[in-house]
């Protein structure tokens, strides 16, 4: 088993348990794919599979799994609300490299200088981000442009053993997931024509940020090559602006 299907078998567990799910499109090609990383005596076999929900508030529940052995194993999990709701995102990126591991738990905001956005829904689990700041200290500094896209209770961290990332890294994205969905079973959707606009221009910006900063581009593209790479960013990853049409006709 590798180091990050447990989240993902945890993920998708939960999501069963706690929502009416119903599955969301995977466009031909993407659902699975395999490719080698290095050369000689350190190639690695790489794995990409990808898993794709809806529900009646969340757009678009998706997970991209990477293995490629000791080289290389990535889960990267967003959940997308529907744009008639005021709900942040969840993103999860989990990523270990061969330096160690890269880890970012957010539930990131649409409205990141609204204090009573951040009321709604950052102060509630400010409780969660201090448990679980004290098994994962701080990874140092990210982009000055990025950080408008997360909350104050964004966990950010680089845990040297596996042992860190199976128990507290793990426990914090269950509790997380668990918070995430208290907020979704709560929302209302929002009727005000003024803030729906509002919701999608914030749901585009984050969106259009990243896929154009995916730190999984090289990757992908040195795996796959950069036709394969661009689509599954835009098409799947990050497709907001391709189901705009059907999104603005509901």
């Amino acid at each position: 088993m590798t180091l990050y299907q447990p989240f993902l078998d945890y993920a998708i567990a939960t999501l069963e348990k706690r929502l009416d799910l119903a599955p969301y499109p995977i466009p031909e090609g993407f659902e699975r794919k395999g490719g080698v990383m290095g050369k000689g005596k350190r190639q690695e076999d790489v794995l990409t599979t990808s898993y794709a929900f809806k529900s009646d508030k969340l757009r678009q529940i998706r997970a991209a799994h990477v293995q490629g052995g000791n080289s290389l194993q990535v889960l990267n999990f967003v959940i997308f609300p529907e744009p008639n709701y005021n709900l942040p995102f969840f993103g999860g990126d989990l990523v270990t490299l061969p330096g160690g591991h890269l880890i970012a738990l957010d539930m990131q905001p649409l409205f990141h200088d609204d204090p009573a956005y951040q009321e709604q829904y950052t102060k509630p689990i400010l409780p969660i981000f201090s448990k679980h700041q004290e098994h994962l200290e701080w990874g140092g500094d990210f982009p000055e442009e990025a950080q408008q896209f997360f909350s104050p209770a964004f966990i950010w961290t680089r845990p040297q053993v596996n042992e860190i990332v199976e128990t507290k890294v793990f426990a914090a994205f269950k509790d997380y997931l668990e918070a995430y969905l208290d907020f979704v079973e709560q929302a209302k959707p929002v009727t005000d024509q003024e803030q729906l606009e509002l919701i999608l221009q914030a749901q585009r910006r984050y969106v259009d940020y990243r896929a154009t900063k995916d730190p999984a581009r090289g990757m992908f593209t040195r795996l796959y090559g950069s036709e394969w790479t661009e689509e599954y960013i835009h098409g799947f990853l990050f497709d907001l602006e391709r189901k705009l049409p059907q999104l603005i006709t509901k």
